[in-house]
């Protein structure tokens, strides 16, 4: 059976089942080992042999987002994988069945650290080049901060300077360890065009939109190129499921559209976070670029993608933040309330994912 992290059930049916070595191979005792049999499920709790044995079959799992877990693991197996296993904090919290609930956010977050560990990344080391185009120079630092923490890839940046000089953010350019390069427009020009013009100094062989505004975990380009090795889309992002209302200091998760329908992850989908899109530079040449207009250039380019045939997968959205502030701020103008009202779950102060990594 080929399993992949497509199709991640959020909300599990069954509670666990073991997960024994038996005949040479690794099977899961008293349940059918379908794809459907094994979402339905909350995990696999690992029962070890007494001697050493291969853990293909046992990472397969893991690689495909089955979360596993053990109360203990011998020595042969790698310490990494090892502390991960062994780490039942996510077991503490009981599920209630519900959207909100934070037994199955926590569910996931362990399914997503096995799968850093297990599923493939694509071949070679490819080079990420970050495009960011920004009207604001005072959140240059703060994001060329969060583009430096990323682990696991090997990136480039280029900025779109919208309306001011690289005088402004000399200081920040020149303290970012990555390589840094900008054009500069005049504020006048339609905010599609300076990304566009951006995308044009890229020597990536994969390009990615980034946010001034919004908080990135250090995962989150690795976790992109993971979600384009297992899906095989050409078009990948993640869901926008937390953001952080920053005039009500409040932190709200949406699960569900206004509409009532579930917001899913590891889905295909021609909706993903705008300011996490990312595709090969050969796909992005083919689309025709970013359209040059001034605003929903995230909304008009996914359009154009799937219009032009591109596939386009939405990944977990437990390593990204949006910030929201008044709707006059934002080119995508909903107001606090609508926000509000689809969340989930809400917090007071800025409370993501614990795979954001955040103090």
């Amino acid at each position: 059976m080929s399993l992949t992290p497509c199709g991640f059930a959020r909300t599990p049916e069954k509670g666990l089942a073991p997960l024994r070595w038996r005949d040479g191979e690794w099977v899961v005792d008293g349940q059918e080992e379908s794809e459907e049999a094994l979402r339905a499920l909350r995990g696999l709790e690992v029962a070890w042999p007494e001697r050493e044995v291969p853990l293909d079959g046992l990472m397969r799992l893991a690689g495909a987002g089955v979360p596993l877990t053990a109360v203990s693991a011998p020595a042969w197996v790698p310490a990494e994988l090892r502390d991960v296993l062994t780490d039942r904090a996510w077991l503490a919290h009981e599920p209630d069945g519900t959207a909100r609930c934070l037994a199955d956010l926590r569910r996931e977050e362990h399914s997503i650290r096995l799968r850093r560990l297990a599923a493939p990344r694509p071949p070679a080391d490819p080079l990420v080049s970050i495009v960011m185009a920004t009207k604001r120079p005072e959140f240059v630092a703060s994001a060329l901060e969060q583009m430096a923490r990323q682990r696991g890839v090997r990136a480039e940046v280029v900025l779109g300077l919208h309306g001011f000089a690289s005088e402004r953010v000399r200081e920040a350019v020149e303290g970012c360890p990555l390589p840094v390069s900008w054009v500069e427009a005049d504020d006048e020009v339609p905010f599609g065009e300076v990304l566009n013009r951006a995308a044009a100094r890229a020597e990536g062989d994969y390009l990615t939109k980034w946010d001034d505004d919004d908080w990135y975990g250090p995962a989150h380009l690795s976790d992109l190129l993971m979600a384009v090795a297992y899906s095989g889309a050409d078009v990948v992002g993640v869901a926008g499921e937390f953001f952080y209302l920053e005039p009500l200091n409040l932190t709200i998760r949406r699960t569900t559209f206004a509409s009532g329908a579930a917001y899913r992850s590891e889905v295909w989908s021609d909706h993903v976070a705008g300011g996490t899109i990312l595709l090969s530079r050969e796909k992005f040449r083919e689309i025709g670029g970013f359209p040059a207009v001034r605003s929903a250039v995230d909304r008009e380019f996914l359009k154009a993608a799937s219009g032009a045939g591109a596939r386009v997968y939405r990944t977990h959205g437990l390593g990204y933040v949006l910030r929201r502030g008044l709707s006059e701020q934002h080119t995508w103008r909903l107001p606090l309330a609508h926000f509000v009202k689809v969340a989930a779950n809400q917090w007071h102060g800025f409370r993501p994912s614990l795979l954001m990594e955040a103090a």
